[in-house]
Parts: structure tokens; C-alpha cells; sequence
């Protein structure tokens, strides 16, 4: 890069920052493990890696020791000079320093290209590039972890030594993103899912998520609020199979496509699919009878779970499971209809995010190398999807060959309060799957015609965005989503009696009450009370009892001070009904 300002808020600039970063950390490891042999090391958002295959395991104490020896690497302030060789040269080159992965990312290059190498000190890399003019200009470096990762992601491949860092222009940029690593950590939903006891993954399924009675709360009020939209934007509700026929996949298209992802069973010497989307039942749904052009637009939602194989070192939580629900829907409409559908759903998804409090941006998929359909259509439902989000006056990015395999897609990246994001919402517009399922309508012509076709999600998936939601408020949601709303504590057993009574009336106005009236010390129960991240906690004594008056806690905005139970119910029924965060 050119020795100007660094504006480390540019993609192409960090990425430079960080790929140097991570020849640095080969450089370090070559010196110290001279016969480690190099895979791969990338820039990645936040930061990078390099993959190193030597028999020696990484601890803690070698992280510390090649961080040292990176700094010596940046005193010293090496230029990186670029050169390249013929394929010939370089594939004898990588023979001779033993090499293995380098060689095979060579051969996998076009016979008669040149090969890009860059040089700093005595190490030498492949790499196309691009990086920094010299290792002084690295400024703040942080090693984070080991992992282990299968050569290119193949897990019949050798399992080699990944490390993770992170760099930035400053100590106080690093120390910045460290604080928020931590905070990340505090967040984790894993962590925070077992002090709430909201969900469970046993090693008899892994990757398998098990819904605990608190979880199971959440996800029915997230339920609930979705059924409740939609029914008022004039959908309605179907459920379709888990396991349907191999034929049906073939005429979807998903056996050409997706089959690596999926599930396969025998019924009868029949050959089944146990299914990795719901688009192809709503298709079938919809083929039952014949509609006129006067139905539409016909909206179909579904809360359908679907099954994907994910590798094991890829499943996290409820994150990536190999089982989750998507919130779907397909809308059949006509085509002069489709651009009002899609600037309706566009703004459905806008008002659920809203909800939560999140702001997102979005991004436009195009077609990928393997998908079904011509140029032509591909080119009309992106322009579709580009004007309808210009409408709405919402910027976007285009994401190229990002698409769906049918169609392409709007994508909505969530931003949580780390400043995080998360791919949610999806938006595919699909003149693909009507046409393989030959479905149509009658038109006012008389005639049959084949209806266009959105698929949409909100939520994405009902589990990943419970893991999204328990990270962003850290356990202390919403009081409607939350899976107890008051706790009510007791000095001592005497006033249990009182503390029950309290509670009835409280659930009589459809508040989730608990009392704990254990025989147990008051700030002991307090404190579980807080780590289990209970909205409100009420301690009841002789003072409470005999008045009705009550001191109250919340969760988020500390002691609230003294009330009515009457005045707490209609506060936090207020809360509740207003969706207040």
C-alpha cells in the first residue's frame, strides 16, 4: 500500500493491515518452529489467522512467546518486497522448503500464470497480496486462540493449528476491541442459556437443540407476536411435513443443489428426504387446487423446522444447529403485484427489527455459478429487488453471487449492542420453483399462467435468533419475553403465605410469577434471583406484609423504591403491553 494516512475504516486498508499482520505471525512461528510447515492465513472481520501443520500443540505460553517475536518482526521494520516466479520455478521451490500446502495451492493455479510471492527479513510467503509497505507499520497486535481446522474446510482432510489475532493502528483501538471481546464472552448465549436454563444440547444429539421449560417461553411469545403480525397483514398459516418423497426434491431442484446439506431416510423401499426447506411443501399446498387472477396475492406463513447437515466443528450453540424452525412464508402473486409485495415485506421485516431495537442494513444477492434459470429472469428479479428497496429509500450493497440457487435475495444484517451483525431476514424473489412445479393460475384472459414467487423470513431462524436476542440484551429481555417476570423473595417462611396470595393476583393479570419462600439467607436468594436475570424481584418481610406496600427491583434500572401491588401490576402490564425495552 502507499505510505499515505491510513483510514483504517476502509475495508480494502484493514484487510492489508491485518494480511500483513498474519505474515507476521508465520514469520514469528518459522522462527521459532522452523519446521512448521504453512497452510493458508487470511484477513478476517476483526482481525486473522494462519494455519500451521506441526506436530508440536500451541499453548497459551507459545501464544505469548510468538506475539514476543512479532514485535521484534515489527521493530524491525522489514520492507514487503513482491516478486514472482514461473509456475515451474515456484512448485521446485516449495519442493525444496518443504512445502506441501503451498505446492498444492500452486497446482490448483492456471498452467502459464506467474506466481506472486512476498519477501520481508528472511521469510518468504505465497500471496497474491495486498499488505502494508513494511512490518513497521503495524501498530498493536493481540493473539487470541488456537483452534483447530481442517485443511480448506475438508474434513477428510489432515486437522491443522489455526491461530487467531487481531491488530489495529493503536494500543487504544486494540484495547477498545479487547473490552469488547470480554463483554462478547459475558454475553455468550451458551453461557447465559445454562444460568437461565432456557435451552440444552446433549452429545446424544449433537447439534440438536432441547427447548427448556424458560426457553420454551421466550420462543412462544416470539410465536405469538409473529402469528399476531401476520394474521394483520392478511397471511395464513400452514404446516408441512419434515419427511417427503426424493422425487419431489428433483423437481425442486434442491437434489441437483443442496443434496450435501440434507437428510435421506428409506419408508416402504420408498427413498425419502427429511427436508432442508419448507419452499417445496408450500408448492404443493398451493398445486391442490386451481386459483383465479382475483386470489391474489395468496400469503402462506410457516413455522417449519428443517434439518441441514452442519459439520461438527462448525455447530455453536444455537447459532449453527443441524435442526432449527424458519419463519417463513411464500407469496404467490401476479406480476404486476410483485413490487408492492416486496416493498410490503420489506417494511414488515423493518417494524419486527424495530421491536427489538435493532438497526440493520441490507444487502443484494445476485446470481450464483450454481443456480437454475436464464440471465434474463435473473436480471428482472434483481431489478425487482433493487427497486423496491430504492423505494423505501433503504442503502444497500451488492453482495455478487451470493444468491439463492432460484432466485435472488435480500439479506438483512442485524447490528446487536456490541456492534456486531447477524444475517437474519431474507428476502428471495423465485420465478424458478413455480415453473418446475407447473403451478398456475387462470388468468383474466381465460388462460393459464404461472405465478411469481417471494420467499421471505423475519426471524431467520427461531433458535438462532433467541442466541442473537440473549446476547444482545444479555439475558435481560424484554419484560414480554421474559421467562419471569417477578420473583418474589421471602425474609423468612413466615410470609410465604403472604408472598403466594401476592403471586395469584399477580398471574391473574397474566403476569409469570415465581416466589421463592426457601428457608434460605435473603441475599443468597437475591443474588440467584439477579443471576438468573429475573426482571423484577419484590422481597417480602413483616414491613410488606402488614402494609401492602412493596420495594421493587429491576433487573435493568436497579431499586424503583416502594408501590401498590395494584400500581406495580399496571406498570408492568403497561411495559408488557407497550413492548418497552
Amino acid at each position: 500500500m502507499a505510505k499515505e494516512k491510513m483510514d483504517f475504516t476502509v475495508q480494502e486498508v484493514r484487510d492489508a493491515y491485518r494480511h500483513t499482520s498474519s505474515h507476521i505471525l508465520a514469520q514469528a512461528v518459522k522462527r521459532i518452529w522452523p519446521e512448521a510447515r504453512l497452510a493458508i492465513g487470511p484477513a478476517i472481520e476483526d482481525g486473522f489467522y494462519y494455519d500451521f501443520d506441526l506436530a508440536h500443540r500451541f499453548s497459551d505460553e507459545d501464544l505469548l512467546k510468538i506475539q514476543k517475536e512479532m514485535k521484534k518482526i515489527i521493530q524491525a521494520n522489514y520492507p514487503l518486497e513482491r516478486f514472482e516466479l514461473s509456475r515451474k520455478d515456484a512448485l521446485n521451490w516449495m519442493n525444496e522448503l518443504d512445502e506441501p500446502y503451498k505446492r498444492e495451492l500452486i497446482e490448483d493455479l492456471p498452467e502459464g500464470e506467474r506466481i506472486s510471492f512476498y519477501k520481508m527479513g528472511e521469510f518468504v510467503d505465497l500471496c497474491k497480496g495486498p499488505h502494508m509497505d513494511s512490518t513497521g507499520q503495524i501498530k498493536a497486535v493481540k493473539l487470541l486462540n488456537v483452534a483447530g481446522a481442517y485443511w480448506r474446510g475438508d474434513e477428510h482432510n489432515k486437522m491443522l493449528q489455526r491461530i487467531y489475532g487481531t491488530s489495529f493502528p493503536s494500543q487504544e483501538e486494540l484495547k477498545a476491541y479487547l473490552a469488547k471481546v470480554e463483554e462478547a464472552k459475558k454475553r455468550d448465549h451458551r453461557r447465559i442459556g445454562k444460568e437461565m436454563d432456557l435451552f440444552a444440547i446433549f452429545e446424544e444429539g449433537p447439534g440438536f437443540p432441547f427447548f427448556l421449560p424458560n426457553g420454551m417461553v421466550i420462543r412462544n411469545e416470539l410465536e405469538n407476536f409473529w402469528r399476531q403480525e401476520h394474521a394483520k397483514r392478511g397471511y395464513t398459516e400452514i404446516r408441512t411435513p419434515l419427511i417427503l418423497n426424493e422425487e419431489m426434491w428433483h423437481t425442486s431442484g434442491h437434489w441437483d443443489h443442496y443434496q450435501d446439506n440434507m437428510y435421506f431416510t428409506k419408508i416402504d423401499d420408498g427413498d425419502y428426504a427429511i427436508k432442508p426447506m419448507n419452499c417445496p411443501g408450500a408448492m404443493l399446498v398451493y398445486r391442490r387446487k386451481m386459483y383465479s387472477y382475483r386470489d391474489f396475492p395468496i400469503r402462506l406463513a410457516e413455522l417449519g423446522q428443517v434439518h441441514r447437515h452442519e459439520l461438527s466443528g462448525a455447530l455453536h450453540g444455537l447459532m449453527r444447529v443441524r435442526t432449527f424452525t424458519q419463519d417463513d412464508a411464500h407469496i404467490f402473486m401476479l406480476p404486476e403485484q410483485i413490487a408492492d409485495e416486496l416493498v410490503s415485506v420489506i417494511d414488515f421485516i423493518g417494524y419486527v427489527y424495530q421491536v427489538f431495537g435493532f438497526t440493520y442494513h441490507v444487502e443484494i444477492s445476485t446470481k450464483p455459478k450454481d443456480s437454475m434459470g436464464s440471465d434474463e429472469e435473473w436480471d428482472i428479479a434483481v431489478a425487482a429487488l433493487k427497486s423496491a428497496v430504492e423505494e423505501l429509500k433503504i442503502p444497500y450493497i451488492i453482495n455478487e453471487g451470493d444468491g439463492a440457487f432460484y432466485g435472488p435475495k435480500i439479506d438483512f444484517h442485524l447490528e446487536d449492542s456490541l456492534g456486531r451483525t447477524w444475517q437474519c431476514g431474507t428476502i428471495q424473489l423465485d420465478f424458478q420453483m413455480p415453473q418446475r412445479f407447473e403451478i398456475t393460475y387462470v388468468g383474466s384472459d381465460g388462460e393459464r399462467h404461472v405465478p411469481s414467487m417471494i420467499h421471505r423470513a423475519l426471524f431467520g431462524s427461531i433458535e438462532r435468533f433467541i442466541g442473537i436476542l440473549t446476547e444482545h440484551f444479555a439475558g435481560k429481555f424484554p419484560l414480554w419475553l421474559a421467562p419471569v417476570q417477578v420473583k418474589i423473595l421471602t425474609i423468612t417462611e413466615t410470609y410465604n403465605d403472604y408472598a403466594e396470595d401476592m403471586a395469584q393476583k399477580l398471574r391473574e393479570d397474566g403476569l409469570r410469577v415465581c416466589v421463592d419462600g426457601r428457608n434460605e439467607k435473603i441475599g443468597y436468594k437475591i443474588r440467584e434471583a439477579r443471576n438468573a436475570r429475573d426482571s423484577y424481584i419484590v422481597v417480602i418481610g413483616e414491613k410488606e406484609a402488614s402494609s401492602g406496600i412493596i420495594p421493587v427491583r429491576s433487573s435493568k434500572a436497579g431499586d424503583l423504591g416502594e408501590m401498590s401491588v395494584p400500581a406495580f401490576a399496571e406498570k408492568l402490564k403497561k411495559e408488557i403491553q407497550e413492548k418497552a425495552l
